[in-house]
């Protein structure tokens, strides 16, 4: 039976695990070029429409285009990013950079928050022109039946419901801090910004915070609340950048520095409206602002289909199996060749399952930002290891489970026919195991391909790109656009691991007749 079956197996497993080698060759060779300009962006209307504008205005002075990390997440994982060297920009907030950034418990000057910055091996300039501060705001109406105006005025009222967002009420800008300066007592509720919008338009929230310039203020009818405290430093919006920029990109850093002065808070609005109210992409936005030409009155949003089967959809399908494929299979050549070595001995195997079940305790998001800074490297690179991490897991577990259930007379046939342990393993434990160890790759490559949409707040692509963006915009067809495309992935590995199983089926029946 062993020997039936040895060479079907042996050409599966090989062919399994050389896949991960050499995507990971391809991972690694998208670390840093000197030649290439790297702009990220957070994950929020503007953050997106800037980086496009910055692109685009440094495209005709590079001798290729540049990488745009659309959507990285929060301060902490796009400044993280910045520092680590795996983007070479992005547009900031001067009143982020001195209390977020550099911990200030004040605002500071700028030239004050360049000297701070400069032995981080960072600097900031080019202000592009606008002001785009924290607020609270309320519905209007609301507003007016309880006499409210102010943020000093929210005291008075302890029943009413706080949407924030995450980000907001962890800064040191935020909650904590408005909620000291003006006593409020109101317990909030963690929010994306995208969906507060929706949460306060329904009445399931009465207050959530904004930015400034958003652009559903004024279509949701909200009242923004004054802050008769001067709470709130500004926000003017610069460019926050490696030192080594302007020298490595002299002609790029000298057009992205016309962009000083170009953008005032009303074009901001305008083109965040663009995006938020009439569907139109972010590139689009970014070429009519740079050419100076009026927009159209409308833009037409695409359909669902559009969105579902757009011209991207076969990068990012790429981009995702990769993700998953190589995840999976660095965790089978780690967690494989673990498992065989610890499962004969109880306390070992105990110890070690316990590690590799304490690391899916980590947030996925809180892992990939220590990942970024470890690695010094942002996208793919930090994904898969993170993505391997969680793997190893299941995949441990079933290959643990599956050799020690073996029976014991089996393995001393093995022995008095002359086998050493190392024959023993290979040449029966390991054959009999099979079953269980498929089943724990199956589950492995399932959790994988639903955690790889978090890469792309790292900007390693995939399905996960629709699904970030689609929350920045509060857009459904575009979140489903993204999560179809991930569960007909899922379902493929499914029935792919289904056809694996019935073929090693078919190849144990004959041996068994035998």
């Amino acid at each position: 039976m062993t020997a039936a079956l040895r060479p079907c197996r042996l050409r599966l497993w090989l062919a399994f695990l050389l896949l991960p080698l050499l995507a990971l060759q391809a991972a690694w060779a998208q670390q840093r070029d000197d030649g290439e300009l790297r702009i990220g962006s957070k994950r929020f209307t503007e953050s997106y429409i800037l980086a496009e504008v910055l692109a685009q205005t440094a495209a005709p002075h590079l001798q290729r285009p540049p990488t745009v990390r659309q959507g990285l997440g929060n301060t902490a994982i796009v400044y993280e990013a910045l520092r680590s060297g795996g983007i070479d920009l992005y547009a900031e907030y001067t009143g982020t950079i001195a209390l977020e950034i550099l911990k200030s418990p004040k605002p500071l000057e700028p030239d004050a928050m360049r000297a701070a910055l400069a032995p981080l091996g960072l600097g900031m300039a080019v202000p592009l022109g606008f002001n785009d501060g924290y607020a609270l705001a309320m519905r209007a109406a609301e507003a007016e039946r309880l006499g409210i105006r102010t943020l000093g005025d929210l005291a008075k009222h302890p029943e009413l419901r706080l949407g924030l967002t995450n980000e907001f009420i962890g800064r040191a800008d935020g909650w904590r801090g408005v909620a000291a300066r003006y006593g409020l007592p109101q317990r909030p509720t963690g929010l994306d910004h995208g969906l507060a919008y929706d949460a306060i338009a329904a009445g399931q929230v009465d207050v959530i915070d904004i930015y400034t310039t958003d652009a559903k203020i004024e279509h949701l009818g909200l009242q923004v609340l004054e802050d008769d405290r001067a709470y709130f430093p500004r926000y003017d919006a610069v460019l926050l950048y490696r030192l080594d920029l302007p020298q490595r990109l002299p002609q790029a850093w000298a057009a992205l520095q016309r962009l000083e002065g170009r953008i005032d808070e009303a074009a901001m609005i305008r083109m965040n409206a663009r995006a938020e109210l009439q569907g139109a992409g972010f590139a689009d936005i970014a070429r009519d602002f740079l050419a100076g030409g009026k927009p159209a009155d409308a833009d037409a949003a695409r359909g669902f289909n559009a969105k579902l089967f757009g011209p991207d959809l076969g990068r990012l399908a790429r981009q995702h199996l990769m993700l998953v494929a190589v995840s999976v299979g660095l965790a089978v050549l780690i967690g494989l060749p673990l498992a065989m070595a610890v499962f004969a001995h109880v306390r070992l195997r105990a110890l070690v399952l316990g590690l590799t079940g304490l690391l899916q305790t980590v947030p996925s998001l809180a892992l990939l930002a220590i990942l970024i800074s470890a690695l010094g490297a942002i996208g793919t690179l930090p994904a898969l290891v993170a993505l391997t991490l969680y793997a190893l897991l299941p995949i441990m577990r079933n290959a643990v489970t599956g050799l020690a259930e073996v029976p014991a007379g089996i393995t001393q046939a093995g022995t008095a026919l002359g086998m050493t342990a190392a024959q023993n393993l290979r040449l029966v434990r390991l054959p009999l195991a099979l079953p269980t160890l498929i089943a724990g790759v199956r589950t492995a490559t399932t959790i994988a391909v639903g955690t790889a949409t978090i890469a792309a707040f790292i900007g390693a692509g995939g399905f996960g790109e629709r699904i970030v963006t689609g929350l920045a915009l509060n857009d459904r067809a575009l979140l489903m656009a993204g999560a179809l495309p991930a569960a007909a992935l899922a379902l493929m590995s499914e029935l792919l691991f289904e056809g694996l199983e019935a073929l090693l089926r078919r190849h144990r029946a004959p041996a068994r007749s035998v």
